[in-house]
Formats: structure tokens, C-alpha cells, sequence
């Protein structure tokens, strides 16, 4: 983990730094875009490079619009170390880190093969535990203060026949989330959920269910807990359902 005092080269007037992974679009696009206008300079990324090219002239598009455009393989611990080194060295420490990246495989029992039950455990969960562990520490030691926010979904209060894997992650997720509002209750960094239900994104389709959000109704909700939120949310999960 890097320890040196980050340079903040492109971030030079200081803002507030926030991290937005799988913002390519969808829900995490629309985050993005609602955090740059609420004035953080916004680091956002996607699993290759080039793939937030858009949502980044998007931003830059917009009055005092600052972005940074980074590569995350979720599954990955060694990119999970890359994105920690080069948002230290090239924005600040972190005052928002959003999980969003996320993937869903829709498949019976009979039909989901064992590598994609793993796959989707390896993005939605084990994903946001390799930043969070890198992350949160540095937000609460040198920045004491921060907000974790995870994108959830309403399938972790719920099951759903052809959407195990999927199920399963994000009821993961929001027990890692409890754990780890525990864990920093302390120090100032806050750990929370949005579970949002049918909204209007590409994961959608194919589910049967008629989307009831835009993904800027979910973004709203994600700007207000990772910057205005009270303390008193540490550890809830936010249900969105339109």
C-alpha cells in the first residue's frame, strides 16, 4: 500500500476526490456526472482503457468539470493495488469511494456453470472488499474521514431463480457493508448501501421487469449519502424503488 504523500497533479486546487468504478454508464455514468456537478473532482472507472472516454468529455464538458479516467479489473488484487497508487499520485486521498462495478449472469441451477457463479462472486463482491481494503484505511489515517458507498441492488433483500450468483453477491455485499460501518464507526469514514430496484440500464434487460428509475434518481441518492449524508446513516441500506 503506498504510504508517501500523494501529488495530486491533476487535482491541483484541491477538491474533493471521489471514485466511481464501472462508470462507463448506467448507474455508474449517472454518478459520475451528479458528483462533478456537486464540485469533486471525479475519478472514474472501467475495465479497459478507453471505456469512460465519453462519460470523461462529459465532465469536462461541464463548468469547472475535473475527471480522471482509470482502468479497474474487479477480479483483480493487483489492480485493485494500480488504481490505489495512481489515484493517490494523481488526485488525493479519496473523500468518496462508490462501488458500483458489477455483473450479472441470469441462468438456473442447472444452467450456470461453476465459473460463472465464481465470476460473479469475483465482481460484485470480492471487487469492492479489495478496494475497500485499500482505501478505507488511507481515507480514515490521512484524510480521517470519508464515505464508502456500495451499489447494491434490492435482489440482496430478496431471491430470484435465475439470478443466483447475482443474489448471492449483493447480499454479500451489504453483510460486508454492516461489518465494516462497524469496524470504522470511529474514525470518521461512513459505510453504507443504495438498493436500488428496476432501473433503466442495460443489466436490466433481459430480467422481466419494466425499469420504475433513471439511473440519475439512483445518483441523487448516492451524491446525498457520500456528501451530505449525517453520521446517524453509518451502516444502512437505502431502498430505491421509484
Amino acid at each position: 500500500m503506498a504510504s508517501s504523500k500523494p501529488k495530486a497533479a491533476k487535482n491541483s486546487d484541491g477538491r474533493p476526490v471521489a471514485v466511481v468504478t464501472g462508470a462507463s454508464r448506467g448507474i455508474g455514468a449517472a454518478v459520475a456526472i451528479e458528483l462533478a456537478r456537486a464540485g469533486c473532482f471525479v475519478v472514474v472507472t472501467s475495465t479497459k482503457k478507453g471505456g469512460t472516454k465519453s462519460i470523461a468529455r462529459e465532465i469536462s464538458n461541464l463548468p469547472n468539470g475535473a475527471v480522471l479516467e482509470l482502468v479497474y479489473q474487479s477480479e483483480s488484487r493487483a489492480s485493485a493495488d494500480a488504481l490505489l497508487e495512481a489515484v493517490l499520485a494523481e488526485a488525493g486521498v479519496p473523500r468518496v469511494l462508490v462501488n458500483n462495478a458489477g455483473i450479472v449472469r441470469r441462468a438456473s441451477l442447472e444452467e450456470m456453470s461453476d465459473d460463472d457463479f465464481d465470476e460473479v462472486l469475483k465482481v460484485n463482491l470480492s471487487g469492492p472488499f479489495y478496494l475497500c481494503r485499500r482505501f478505507i484505511p488511507e481515507m480514515s489515517k490521512r484524510q480521517r474521514g470519508g464515505t464508502v458507498v456500495n451499489v447494491s441492488s434490492i435482489s440482496a433483500t430478496l431471491g430470484n431463480p435465475r439470478s443466483i450468483g447475482y443474489c448471492a453477491s449483493k447480499w454479500g455485499l451489504d453483510g460486508m457493508m454492516k461489518s465494516l460501518a462497524a469496524a470504522f464507526n470511529t474514525t470518521g469514514v461512513r459505510v453504507l448501501s443504495v438498493l436500488p430496484g428496476s432501473v433503466d440500464t442495460e443489466m436490466l434487460e433481459g430480467s422481466g421487469f419494466e425499469p420504475q428509475m433513471k439511473p440519475s434518481d439512483v445518483a441523487r441518492v448516492v451524491r446525498f449519502l457520500a456528501l451530505e449524508a449525517p453520521d446517524a446513516l453509518n451502516g444502512s441500506r437505502v431502498e430505491l424503488f421509484g
